[in-house]
C-alpha cells in the first residue's frame, strides 16, 4: 500500500474527525481523483506537439491520457470545433496516491525559489487547482528529451463539502501552502 494512502487511513481520518468536529467516519473529506491538464494552444500550427505533450504526461502519471478537442469554434483564438487542443489524464486509486506523494515530496520543492503554493486556489465545492509552469519539476521527465517546456494544471478532487475542509485535509496530508 501506499505511505499517503496508509498515513491518510491511520492518522489523517481520526484527527480530521476531530478537528472537522464530524460525527461519522464516512462523513470525512477524502480526495477522489486527480486530473493532470496539459492545454496545447501551439497545436493548431504544430501537430507534433500533441504527440510530445502525450508522452511526457504518460511519464508524469503512469497511465495513457486522452487527447481533448475543442468543443466550439472560436474565431478570435483561429480554433475549429474537433480541433486537438490538449491532454488529460485522471488518476483513481493507487497511482493517485502514487502521483500525490511525487507532487508533494519530490516536485513541488523542485520548483525554483519555492515558498509554497497558494492556499486560494479553491473552487467553493472543496477542490483545489495547482498550475505548475514546466514539466521538467517531475524526476521522470529528461531534460535532454523534452523539445519545449510546458505548462500543466493539476486538480484534486475532493469529497469536501467546502473550501475550509478541503484545506485543512490537503494540509495534513503535507501539501506545501505558504505560511502566513
Amino acid at each position: 500500500m501506499n505511505r499517503l494512502k496508509e498515513r491518510y487511513q491511520q492518522e489523517l481520518v481520526p484527527a480530521l474527525l476531530k478537528e472537522l468536529a464530524l460525527e461519522n467516519v464516512m462523513q470525512v473529506p477524502r480526495i477522489q481523483k486527480v486530473v493532470i491538464n496539459i492545454g496545447l494552444g501551439e497545436a493548431l500550427d504544430n501537430p507534433k506537439a500533441i504527440e510530445a505533450a502525450v508522452g511526457d504526461l504518460t511519464q508524469i502519471a503512469g497511465q495513457k491520457p486522452v487527447v481533448t478537442k475543442a468543443r466550439k469554434s472560436v474565431a478570435n483564438f483561429k480554433l475549429r470545433e474537433g480541433r486537438t487542443i490538449g491532454a488529460k489524464v485522471t488518476l483513481r486509486g493507487d497511482k493517485m496516491w502514487a502521483f500525490l506523494d511525487r507532487l508533494m515530496n519530490i516536485a513541488l520543492p523542485r520548483v525554483r525559489d519555492f515558498r509554497g503554493i497558494s492556499d486560494e486556489a479553491f473552487d467553493g465545492r472543496g477542490n483545489y487547482t495547482l498550475g505548475l509552469r514546466e514539466q521538467l519539476i517531475f524526476p521522470e521527465i529528461e531534460y535532454d528529451k523534452i523539445d519545449k517546456i510546458r505548462g500543466m494544471e493539476v486538480t484534486i478532487v475532493t469529497t469536501a463539502q467546502n473550501d475550509d475542509h478541503a484545506r485543512t485535509l490537503l494540509r495534513l496530508l503535507g501539501m506545501p501552502f505558504k505560511k502566513g
